[in-house]
């Protein structure tokens, strides 16, 4: 009997270790500015006709794709952008972002498309993908650089993924702008 005891508590304390069932009730809050987002845009000459000079660029960050979130394993909503910074790389952007906190959570571009309900649950991982690294928190304002290298082109969408299950929290399509 005493054996069959310590088996059923190995067996729970292993299966709390694998779940993490807690962590769906501890929120992860974070604020991230956008690296840059202080500067401005500033005024360019023009030419003779008014128009603008062809030499000048605009100065800041630069959006090139957004979308909203939507739902699939665990309630997920916010916004993402994808930002060219002013010194020439790329940030992905999720803002308001309010999904609930889990195990081995993961914020991945993908050439995925994005299926609502459990359709689009376990898509992401099928075709190309790079992970941005582990997911900050699960509410709020945050920044992932995107590696040297990668082209943002070859992505169409965001995937806040389980990689403990294999699974979409909530993805996003990248529309271009």
């Amino acid at each position: 009997m005493a054996g069959l005891s310590v088996a059923v508590v190995a067996v729970v304390a292993s299966g709390l270790v694998w779940f993490k069932p807690w962590t769906l009730w501890v929120d992860e809050t974070v604020r991230e500015e956008l690296p840059s987002a202080a500067a401005t845009q500033t005024m360019t000459p023009t030419t003779p006709q008014g128009s603008p000079s062809p030499s000048s660029a605009p100065v800041g960050p630069q959006t090139l794709a957004s979308g909203e979130l939507i739902s699939h394993e665990h309630t997920t909503t916010g916004s993402v952008k994808l930002v060219r910074l002013e010194d020439g790389t790329h940030t992905l952007r999720i803002e308001g972002l309010d999904t609930s906190n889990g195990p081995d959570l993961r914020v991945w571009l993908t050439d995925a498309p994005v299926k609502a309900g459990q359709a689009g649950w376990h898509v992401f991982d099928d075709g190309e993908y790079v992970s941005l690294g582990k997911l900050k928190g699960n509410k709020g304002d945050q920044n992932y650089a995107l590696p040297a290298g990668v082209d943002w082109n070859a992505y169409t969408s965001v995937s806040i993924w389980c990689d403990r299950f294999n699974v979409s929290f909530g993805a996003a399509e990248l529309i271009r702008i």
